[in-house]
């Protein structure tokens, strides 16, 4: 939970939410085929819930005010993956940034597989 006060008053930010903002972000992106597990605890619950969630592979970290988000992605075979970080990064920047008023210091894309 991430909490901004300015002078209108206090703003709380639930994690969930930043999750599932930058989860449709990325899944919007041309490019992305398909979101991955961040880790084998993630990879369990998703295999227990058996429904399709949209912020798997979707981690945010509040340091000093900032955020950091780490994604793990599958791209579309024959596409230029430089490009489609550099795309997810600036997208999830701004869309984050746009609904929250929080600075995102760092966007770090894993890309773990390719799809055809």
């Amino acid at each position: 939970m991430i909490i901004v006060e300015n002078h209108i008053g206090k703003i709380t930010i639930t994690a969930a939410y930043l999750s599932a903002l930058v989860g449709y972000t990325v899944t919007s992106c041309f490019g992305v085929s398909d979101m991955n597990d961040a880790s084998p605890r993630e990879a369990l619950l998703s295999v227990l819930r058996r429904a399709k969630q949209i912020d798997k592979g979707v981690t945010i970290q509040s340091k000093d005010k900032q955020l950091i988000v780490n994604l793990h992605i599958s791209v579309t075979f024959g596409t230029n993956i430089a490009a489609i970080a550099d795309s997810i990064s600036n997208k999830v920047r701004f869309a984050v940034e746009e609904a929250t008023g929080i600075t995102v210091s760092k966007v770090n894309v894993f890309i773990d597989g390719m799809n055809s």
